[in-house]
């Protein structure tokens, strides 16, 4: 069985690790020319799902490496005022198990950890064209004029998917009227100022008037400016990172993250085409009333950073006939940040995916069938998440709303700090919250064994 994965994304690599472990001959075709290319976004939250599949996927010392690369874990989620106000704060619970955990991790590490050891596996400067099926084999075709043949095609090409254009005309995304400003600055003595302790130490989200929210995340991570391990840090964990090649590709340090976002009629018309400087000043003119230290943070942000998201979702639909091609991750059900969760939900598409392969390089399902049950399962929990992410963001919500939008934000604001004051409240919301990130706790082990013998 020879397996073409297009794109080089989190679903696409974590996929690849299992495939190879299980000796299933697998290529990953990844457009980027270089390891290094692309900025892949800033902070990503691995919950207890994502954690437990890629610790059935990764090699054993390569998922150590993975939780040696997080970063510090948050003690607190907050909800603030543009004032820097308090509105709702949880205590987030202490880190204990390796996989049993939340994760702060950044993108272009989580890449770099997920390149490691995929040298013979991953070929770059690989831009997909389109496929074309013939009986029991599928090729695909690349813009450098190559090509490539196997058994099984998978789009991992994220959420712009030309697979699933040619594939699946009929899937949709859609906007979900929404923009978002992202930008990062590094952690000095003067922004780590900036941000009220429980901000600095935890996540914490700015809801303000007008339909504006700013998410806030601080990274600090067990190596310095030079890329050389912290002190105190010592034991196997420096072990870990000194032997890691990955950090010579990984210009990760600590930093400040924020992500500013509105209805797309309250950005500038061009607001996709600007970048830059160009980007901070919208988010200046966007603040005024806000808190001195918050527009601070978004001055200070390093202009190369910047950059405009806008945000899609899919639109579910039926299931389709399976056939040699398939698709995990953002190309089939792209979801918005709302409930912070795509990315585990791609990988939970690659251990449920491998689980299926490997029966079939063991002879006990043929390859159709074991696709078709894969995807049986995906399209299920897969366009749930994209519903409920979408429920938690977009401009339909009565927040945006120019009259009622203040009355909305005030009922909430009252209600979150109502409950900031009633214990047994907040500890039911508090597990409530916790509960949805890693639901699928029966569903993702999954035990790797090497190919019979004769096969």
């Amino acid at each position: 069985m020879k397996v073409l994965v297009i794109g080089g994304g989190t679903g696409g690599l974590a996929l690849a690790h299992g495939l190879k472990r299980a000796g299933v001959g697998v290529t990953v075709f990844e457009r980027d020319a270089l390891r290094t290319d692309g900025l892949h976004g800033y902070r990503v939250g691995i919950d207890p799902d994502g954690s437990r599949a890629l610790h059935a996927l990764l090699p054993a010392d390569l998922y150590d490496t993975f939780v040696a690369t997080k970063a510090r874990d948050p003690k607190y989620f907050n909800m603030l005022t543009e004032d820097l106000k308090e509105v709702l704060s949880f205590d987030l619970p202490e880190s204990t198990d390796p996989v049993e955990s939340e994760k702060s991790i950044s993108r272009m590490t989580l890449r770099q950890v997920l390149l490691t050891g995929l040298d013979d596996v991953v070929e770059f400067g690989k831009e997909f064209t389109r496929f074309e099926q013939h009986g029991d084999q599928v090729t695909a075709y690349f813009a450098d004029g190559t090509q490539a043949t196997g058994d099984l095609l998978i789009a991992a090409d994220g959420s712009g998917s030309r697979v699933r254009r040619q594939y699946l005309p009929q899937a949709k995304t859609e906007e979900t009227g929404i923009i978002a400003i992202a930008g990062k600055l590094p952690i000095t003595a003067e922004s780590a100022k900036l941000v009220p302790p429980k901000a600095f130490e935890g996540i914490s989200m700015v809801n303000a008037p007008h339909g504006l929210a700013c998410i806030l995340h601080v990274m600090e991570f067990q190596w310095d400016r030079d890329g050389n391990v912290k002190s105190g840090i010592g034991g196997n964990t420096e072990e870990l990172i000194r032997r890691w090649p990955g950090l010579q590709f990984d210009n990760t340090r600590d930093y400040i993250n924020w992500g500013l976002s509105a209805t797309k009629d309250t950005m500038p018309g061009n607001i996709m085409e600007l970048r830059g400087q160009e980007l901070i000043d919208v988010a200046l003119r966007l603040t005024p009333d806000w808190h001195p230290n918050l527009r601070r943070l978004f001055a200070l942000a390093d202009p190369g950073t910047c950059f405009p998201v806008n945000i899609w979702t899919s639109v579910p639909l039926e299931p389709w006939q399976t056939t040699n091609v398939t698709l995990l991750g953002d190309a089939i059900h792209t979801m918005t940040p709302g409930r912070g969760v795509g990315a585990n939900t791609a990988l939970r598409d690659a251990v449920n995916l491998c689980r299926r392969l490997i029966e079939v390089r063991d002879g006990r399902q043929e390859l159709i069938p074991a696709v078709r049950t894969y995807e049986a399962k995906m399209i299920e929990y897969g366009f749930d998440a994209v519903l409920k992410s979408r429920a938690q963001m977009t401009s339909d919500d009565p927040v945006y709303k120019p009259v009622i939008g203040r009355l909305a934000l005030a009922g909430m604001r009252t209600a979150m700090r109502t409950v900031n004051h009633l214990p047994p409240v907040k500890r039911r919301m508090h597990n409530s919250m916790l509960a949805y990130r890693g639901a699928d706790r029966d569903n993702l082990a999954l035990e790797i064994s090497p190919a019979p013998t004769g096969r």
